[in-house]
């Protein structure tokens, strides 16, 4: 048995090996693919929040003439009131159509603003009713080329809040989306290419089947061009309809995005400004980068995009920011040795910074954000990493406040949390050995950790409903009774009621639970057990 801080080698080969080290491999072998489950659980959990998967817009663009909303402006009207005045307004706009001579053109922007006020300023915008009154197919021809910038806008402001409603309502854009995107293009003004680009990002935000017909009638590369602009509200709207439209599963569009000339110096640039709004969306098209393409991962990892994301990390306090920018920083370090290797080096100032804000995100209370940061610790010890620098990295967390911390959350937290902090304190206690060789243990570690009041958190875990959980916990007793100083380690396990735990599995139906539990108990309290 090894003491101090060398890992303690492994024993020789016995049935529950294939168990046994399923703590540190698990993060090696699907690195790629969880981050592609990454991918599509943030993409779900997105969909689950409206406001940031699809959005009304209430308020005119930055820069517009239209004024703002004022006192006593909201439509508050009875359902059948509001279902009459958007009927009427859609009559209204049809009618304008026809209009001609001197005053046709301040016709049809009444109509349509009358149209756009009841889709914006009403609590719940009466979009079914619009939409069967037949005003899709009428906004479609007020986008026709050569129309005002005045028309446009208003015309693009009332699809994108068409936009932001169910599912088949959103669906009803389709015979629109053409000319959306076109006026996207270098031709358009600023406001009405960004209006249109609220209104793409809703249609995309709604599915996989839109966001590849979006695609397939050329969005991504007009809208990549818009994030350019330096302008900081194009450059926000550009982003998150980017990020809508990218969303995968599928890495095609990532390959492409990363691939069009100033999209990462973009990336860059809006990082660095004080804009955390921008900021935030900007931080989204690098989860989805860095979740669905090895290009894109190896292209920003090689940037200074990493040490900005650090940087905000540390200093923002902003929720809607750190998850992402938590995300990203958790993919890109699973993604590729180079971030480990020459960016995450232990010593390094911004090494030191990334656990500073690692602990401090730890300790928020924010459920969400807490399992964020535990995506982006798995990953500091990836499989390409050499031994040497893998245990100097664990050995970084766990001297800092991060352990302690760690056992807090096994012991107290909710319970998905009490399981990642189960894995990332087991990874703590092992280093690997070397192609397919079991781990070592770094015993300093293991008996701190366990000093520190660990195990009961983990025996809990082996009395978990749940067999992932328990499986977790088994791994760890197998660690302790197999590494802790001294022998010391099946007493330990006993004097918490650890062999009970194990015992509920003698007869479970999961066979290989059961075989994990029982050879435990047979191994460590078998008729030697007690012995001088």
């Amino acid at each position: 048995m090894a003491d101090g801080n060398n890992p303690a080698p492994p024993p020789a080969a016995y049935p529950l090996q294939s168990h046994r080290y399923a703590i540190k491999s698990s993060v090696h072998n699907t690195a790629a693919s969880r981050r592609r489950e990454q991918a599509v659980a943030i993409g779900k959990e997105r969909r689950e929040a409206l406001m940031r998967a699809k959005r009304v817009c209430r308020t005119p663009l930055s820069g517009s003439n239209e004024s703002t909303i004022e006192d006593g402006d909201m439509v508050i009207d009875d359902e059948k009131g509001l279902e009459t005045r958007t009927a009427q307004a859609v009559q209204e706009l049809k009618s304008s159509l026809s209009s001609q001579g001197k005053g046709a053109q301040k016709k049809k922007i009444e109509a349509l603003r009358a149209l756009r006020r009841l889709l914006s300023q009403s609590e719940v915008p009466p979009i079914e009713v619009a939409i069967k009154a037949g005003a899709v197919p009428l906004l479609v021809q007020f986008l026709s080329f050569g129309s005002s910038d005045e028309q446009l806008l208003e015309t693009a402001w009332c699809l994108t809040n068409i936009a932001a409603g169910q599912p088949e309502e959103t669906k009803a854009l389709l015979p629109a989306l053409p000319l959306l995107i076109a006026h996207l293009g270098e031709k358009s003004s600023t406001l009405v290419a960004e209006q249109c680009a609220w209104a793409i990002g809703n249609v995309a935000g709604e599915g996989a089947d839109l966001r590849s017909t979006l695609l397939a009638q050329g969005a991504l590369l007009p809208l990549a061009r818009l994030m350019l602009s330096n302008k900081g509200s194009t450059a926000r709207t550009a982003a998150w309809a980017l990020s809508n439209l990218i969303k995968g599963p599928e890495p095609k569009a990532v390959n492409e995005l990363i691939k069009i000339e100033g999209v990462l110096n973009a990336i860059a640039r809006d990082l660095e400004k004080a804009d955390e709004e921008l900021a935030t969306e900007v931080a989204w098209v690098v989860v989805y980068l860095s979740a669905l393409s090895e290009k894109a991962i190896s292209l920003i990892v090689r940037s200074h995009v990493p040490q900005l994301l650090i940087a905000r990390l540390l200093a923002s306090e902003n929720l809607q920011l750190l998850i992402p920018v938590l995300r990203g920083l958790g993919n890109l370090v699973a993604g590729d040795g180079y971030m480990v290797d020459s960016i995450l080096i232990v010593g390094n100032s911004i090494t030191d910074q990334a656990l500073s804000s690692l602990i401090k995100c730890l300790k928020s209370d924010n459920r969400v954000l807490r399992k964020v940061c535990f995506h982006f610790v798995y990953f500091i010890w990836p499989t390409h990493t050499i031994i040497c620098r893998h245990f100097e990295h664990k050995k970084l967390i766990f001297t800092s406040e991060a352990t302690p911390l760690l056992i807090h959350l096994l012991t107290s937290a909710q319970f998905d949390i009490r399981k990642e902090a189960a894995y990332t304190l087991g990874n703590l206690c092992v280093v690997s050995a070397g192609s397919t060789d079991p781990p070592n243990i770094i015993t300093e570690h293991l008996a701190s950790i366990i000093n520190g009041g660990a195990l009961p958190g983990f025996i809990n875990l082996v009395r978990s409903a749940d067999i992932e959980s328990a499986r977790l916990g088994l791994q760890f007793l197998e660690l302790v009774m197999r590494g802790y100083p001294n022998g010391q380690g099946p007493a330990l396990v006993e004097r918490q009621d650890g062999i009970d735990a194990m015992e509920r599995f003698q007869f479970h139906e999961n066979e290989a639970m059961r075989n994990m539990a029982n050879g435990l108990v047979d191994k460590y309290f078998g008729e030697d057990y007690g012995l001088e």
